[in-house]
C-alpha cells in the first residue's frame, strides 16, 4: 500500500492510528496485518510502517523506518489571503498545500466584500481541506489555517518573518531570478507572501505594508484573480528557491 495516514502517536519501535484514519485503513482498504503503510507524524517526519493489528477504531503498526519528509520544502512560506467571496478560499487552501505553503491566513482589508461569518465551522472545514490536500500530495506536515485578522494585525506581524511580499495590482518590485529581491528571497528561511481579495488594495495600505517592512511587488502586467494570485506568488517563491523543479 501507498497510502500516507498522519498520527501523533509514535512511541518508538509502535505507532497507532485512530478515528478517520483508522477507520479508512482497517474498513475502506481492508488492512491486514503484514500490510505496510507511510505514516507522517506532521512534523516533517516520515515513517515506513507495518499492520499489526486493524481495528476501525485502532491500527497498530510496527515502525520499520524514519526518516525526513523529502517533500517538504526547507522554506516556510505563510500565505496572508484577503478574504474572498464564495468558496474561492477552499481552492486557495488546497492548491497552496498541494504547492507547500506551511501557513494559510485569511485577512480582511478596505476594499474586502466577504466578512468572516461562522469562523469556528469553517476553520474546521479548512483545515480538514489542508488535511486531505497534505496526504494526496504527499505532504509530511498539514499547514495550518488560521482565523482571519484584521489588516492592522497582519501588518504587526510583517516583522516576524524574513522576508514579507505585499503583492499590489499597481505595480513594485519585480520577483526574478538575479534581481536584489531574489538574493534576499534565497537568503530567507520564513516568507509571508500578502494577495488581497477581489477589490484588491488601496493605495494607503500598500504604504503601510511598506512602512510595516514589506516588499511591495508587482506580478506582472496583468491583474490576476484574487484566488490566482497567491497561487502565482507562491509558485514562483518556490521555483526561485528550488522548491519546485
Amino acid at each position: 500500500m501507498s497510502h500516507r495516514y498522519f498520527t501523533d502517536r509514535v512511541e518508538g519501535a509502535r505507532a497507532f492510528l485512530s478515528g478517520e484514519e483508522a477507520a479508512h485503513l482497517a474498513r475502506v482498504l481492508r488492512a491486514a496485518p503484514g500490510d505496510e503503510v507511510t505514516l507522517c507524524d506532521g512534523a516533517g517526519v516520515d515513517y515506513a510502517a507495518r499492520v499489526v493489528r486493524a481495528a476501525p477504531d485502532e491500527v497498530e503498526l510496527a515502525v520499520i523506518s524514519s526518516g525526513p519528509s523529502v517533500s517538504e520544502p526547507p522554506l516556510a512560506v505563510t500565505l496572508f489571503v484577503g478574504m474572498p467571496k464564495g468558496d474561492k478560499l477552499e481552492w486557495i487552501i488546497q492548491k497552496s498545500t498541494e504547492l507547500g505553503a506551511a501557513r494559510i491566513v485569511p485577512f480582511t482589508s478596505r476594499f474586502c466584500i466577504a466578512k468572516p461569518k461562522n469562523e469556528q465551522v469553517k476553520l474546521t472545514r479548512w483545515n480538514r481541506i489542508a488535511k486531505e490536500a497534505a496526504k494526496q500530495s504527499g505532504r509530511g506536515r498539514i499547514p495550518a489555517v488560521c482565523g482571519s485578522l484584521s489588516f492592522d494585525a497582519l501588518c504587526k506581524k510583517i516583522a516576524e518573518y524574513d522576508l514579507a511580499l505585499f503583492c499590489y495590482e499597481g505595480g513594485g518590485e519585480a520577483l526574478a531570478p538575479g534581481t536584489p529581491l531574489h538574493s534576499r528571497l534565497e537568503a530567507a528561511r520564513s516568507v509571508a507572501i500578502i494577495t488581497g481579495a477581489e477589490g484588491g488594495f488601496c493605495e494607503e495600505e500598500a504604504a503601510r505594508a511598506k512602512e510595516a517592512g514589506a516588499v511591495v511587488l508587482g506580478l506582472g502586467p496583468r491583474i490576476l484573480r484574487c484566488e490566482t494570485a497567491p497561487l502565482a506568488a507562491l509558485c514562483a517563491v518556490m521555483t526561485l528557491t528550488g522548491n519546485l523543479r
